[in-house]
């Protein structure tokens, strides 16, 4: 996503370790759960993606369509499998 992001419009913030001092959502949340902030507003799951695409011009098309609550449940659904799997890609993604 940071290659995609070629005018820097996207603060990535990495929670491993520390979550921010401001942040008013618990560190054991933001790890399980994508967070981005759109407006002020903190978003989760895929309406956070969604948010990060409208500012990805090449992913823009995909972001606008998910302001369409029928197709952010479609997406929504589709993360929360990603999010049970995600534990067995890690383990075999990993070197």
């Amino acid at each position: 996503m940071r290659r995609l992001d070629q005018r820097n419009a996207i603060e990535f913030v990495d929670i491993a370790h520390d979550a921010p001092i401001d942040c008013p959502i618990d560190r054991g949340e933001l790890l399980a759960r994508f967070h981005a902030q759109e407006d002020g507003k903190v978003l989760s799951g895929a309406a956070a993606f969604a948010a990060m695409w409208r500012v990805i011009p090449i992913l823009r098309p995909i972001g606008l369509l998910a302001r369409i609550p029928a197709v952010l449940w479609f997406l929504e659904r589709a993360y929360r499998i990603f999010l049970r799997h995600r534990p067995k890609l890690q383990r075999l993604l990993a070197p």
